[in-house]
């Protein structure tokens, strides 16, 4: 049990009218019932009643929508473009390409990361098309040749280029920001440094340490939707209950948290490890809790002590008096440290199994907590009807141990379903369920007749917090 007065801890932060919220306990009574203290803003309300007028349904199927995103809103954001991991020596080089633009990443002899407009200044040509290493940038149609720092080092037939000076052929830069093992760039020289766009990020994962994680597993596939309704399909968990059924006995789905900060950051909680609301507890155990998280939990479902051999189910077992979540937090503290070295007996139940999803505006989506962490990154994908949704599963390295180099991401066909990428398990088919909604409302949304999509005003604040900002840089 956490210390303190829970009418005292961690006071929500509202501004405007409270919103109702599910009946029954919240993710603030779970939390102060944990087996180890729950760091506060992980149950802290912080969010804005930021009303309940509709979306324009044109936001995501109008050409013109997405060319003013591109030209008004991408080139003025911070964009995840890389992890450390991608390239860790100097050499190493990552292409990084958006809404029909090309970066070039470059790991420097310094050990920084500098980043180009991945474009010849001679005709044109894309200087490199996929990721790997070199001893200087060249281009494949003439020869112009760079060094990796991006200074001019040959002009094929120099007597033939008189105008131009070695300054005047420097390859055009980007901003690069890195955090917690995260590279991004943003094109415009003006605006907040990326520790400012991120906040409160960088005080909160302190504590979870994603520079100690590296790349594990990496998953990509086009997906026939905009963009926005891919990622916004994971804004909110309570379309669990008739998309995802078979989470409800360890999800408490309609329990979840939605915070917002300032701009740019949302935060979504999730509890595991309890039953959904919109289950009838009559008759089922805690125990039974617990089988149906092993089962079908496709984040930790590996990290548990298997039974016997020659039974079936798992070694975890809810002593008399105790609940389905310290049971679990318990056995994941313990096959963590084990696992991956680093002792985390001190972490809550909450951190070891809880669905703690932060969003970055515009596109990137990465999960908290000292369990192995997916990472989404959703980017359009050539028009405003696709985008590509990629996800990266963090895992941390053992102290001692060389972090290893980043795996290529395993790029789905079109006619490869989510199921194909057996590395990332179960959740791959999470994954299909969730496809088997988006393609239709991309659809959907064409036919619409009156042009607007309605949200809730609490489950689908971070969807309204998400679309301001976007408005926000489209009008200037």
């Amino acid at each position: 049990m956490a210390d303190g007065d829970p009418q005292v801890k961690a006071p929500p932060q509202i501004k405007g009218e409270p919103l109702p919220r599910c009946p029954g306990p919240s993710y603030r009574d779970l939390a102060l019932d944990d087996t180890n203290e729950v760091p506060e803003f992980l149950y802290q309300d912080v969010y804005e009643n930021l009303g309940s007028a509709p979306i324009p349904a044109s936001r995501y199927t109008d050409p013109a929508f997405f060319e003013l995103e591109k030209q008004k809103m991408w080139p003025k954001v911070w964009q995840f473009a890389a992890r450390e991991e991608d390239l860790p020596e100097a050499g190493d080089y990552v292409v990084y390409e958006n809404v029909g633009k090309s970066f070039l990443l470059m790991r420097q002899e310094d050990g920084s990361v500098k980043a180009f407009y991945n474009v010849c200044l001679h005709r044109g040509r894309k200087l490199k098309t996929d990721d790997g290493w070199t001893g200087e940038l060249q281009c494949p149609f003439h020869g112009f040749t760079w060094n990796n720092d991006g200074s001019m080092k040959t002009i094929p037939c120099r007597w033939d280029f008189t105008h131009l000076s070695n300054e005047k052929m420097q390859l055009p830069e980007v901003s690069v920001g890195i955090w917690a093992g995260y590279i991004f760039i943003r094109e415009a020289k003006e605006g907040p440094t990326l520790e400012e766009f991120l906040v409160p990020m960088p005080e909160h994962f302190k504590r979870w340490r994603h520079e100690e994680c590296v790349t594990a597993l990496w998953v990509g596939k086009v997906v026939p939707a905009n963009w926005k309704v891919v990622m916004e399909a994971f804004m909110e968990s309570w379309h669990t209950v008739i998309t995802h059924p078979q989470l409800l006995p360890f999800t408490g789905d309609a329990n979840s948290m939605y915070n917002i900060y300032g701009d740019h950051v949302n935060l979504t909680v999730t509890p595991f490890g309890t039953m959904s609301p919109h289950i009838d507890p009559e008759g089922k155990p805690q125990q039974w809790i617990v089988d149906e998280f092993i089962k079908y939990n496709g984040r930790s479902s590996d990290n548990y002590d298997a039974a016997e051999e020659g039974s079936s189910g798992f070694n975890i077992k809810v002593p008399e008096g105790t609940t389905a979540r310290a049971a679990l937090g318990q056995s994941l503290r313990e096959t963590t440290t084990r696992m991956f070295g680093h002792d985390v007996s001190f972490a809550s139940d909450s951190e070891m199994m809880d669905a703690l999803l932060y969003n970055v505006f515009p596109n990137m989506s990465p999960w908290a907590g000292f369990q192995p962490n997916i990472v989404y990154r959703w980017r359009p994908w050539h028009d405003v009807d696709h985008c590509l949704m990629e996800v990266r599963i963090l895992t941390r390295v053992p102290p001692g141990q060389d972090a290893p180099r980043a795996p290529k991401m395993h790029f789905l066909t079109d006619d490869e379903k989510w199921t194909a990428a057996t590395e990332i398990g179960i959740l791959g088919d999470v994954f299909e369920q969730d496809m088997e909604n988006l393609p239709y409302v991309q659809e959907g949304l064409k036919s619409s007749a009156n042009g607007e999509v309605q949200l809730a005003n609490y489950q689908e604040i971070q969807i309204r917090q998400f679309q301001n900002t976007l408005m926000k840089y489209i009008d200037g």
